[in-house]
């Protein structure tokens, strides 16, 4: 994993003076991210602590199909690598994803899949969109939210979400809101706040402001 992340950092290096471009692989695209960030939070809860992480994906797309790997360093295991597939169909002004998404740590017991459904319209010169997880592997397991984003200038955008994590008989609410800048065509600097409301003695699920760097080609 750390060998797949230093990869990702290469590559992402080697097109700093490039612009951002997918690559055609068997009649489709292929891209690619890396990011550097303060805390890799998810759902409102820190997945590492309240400590930096280093993160990198491809992503493939042809047609309505798409298929992509995720990883990222974590605190309660030796890493994460998220696998997932979908299809994007569109009617009228709403464009649909429905998808599965596996979750990989080097302890099976932490391993998961989820079911997502998701739904978004154009708002104005944004796009208002939901959606919906349904985890196949933890009973009564299941996670909601509203999201939104806007451009506020050419390179400037605002986006936010709130929802709702379920498990089992315990269910909290987070919330995110962030400001995302486009330095170039490759590179972006995210800036986002986040909460929830599980109590703040519980120390990863405190309110938290992360500040992520990334590129994507």
């Amino acid at each position: 994993m750390k060998k797949m992340l230093l990869a990702a950092t290469a590559i992402a290096a080697a097109v700093i003076a490039g612009s951002a471009s997918a690559t055609e692989f068997a009649g489709g695209a292929l891209n690619y991210n890396v990011a550097a960030t303060s805390d890799y939070v998810f759902r409102g809860i820190s997945q590492t602590d309240g400590d930096p992480a280093l993160q990198g994906g491809v992503d493939y797309s042809r047609g309505l199909f798409y298929a992509g790997a995720w990883a990222s360093n974590v605190d309660f295991a030796d890493y994460e690598l998220d696998l997932y597939a979908g299809v994007k169909p569109v009617y009228k002004d709403f464009t649909f994803d429905l998808g599965v998404l596996y979750y990989n740590y080097n302890d099976d017991a932490l391993d998961s899949t989820e079911l997502k459904a998701a739904v978004s319209h154009p708002l104005y010169k944004g796009t208002i969109g939901a959606a919906y997880f349904y985890n196949t592997d933890v009973d009564d397991t299941e996670y909601y939210e509203i999201n939104a984003s806007y451009p506020l200038t050419g390179k400037l955008s605002v986006s936010g979400a709130i929802g709702e994590q379920k498990t089992g008989g315990f269910k909290y609410t987070a919330e995110t809101l962030g400001l995302t800048y486009a330095i170039t065509p490759v590179f972006s600097v995210d800036v986002r706040a986040t909460d929830t409301n599980i109590p703040e003695v519980i120390k990863p699920s405190a309110a938290r402001l992360a500040v992520t760097l990334k590129a994507a080609f």
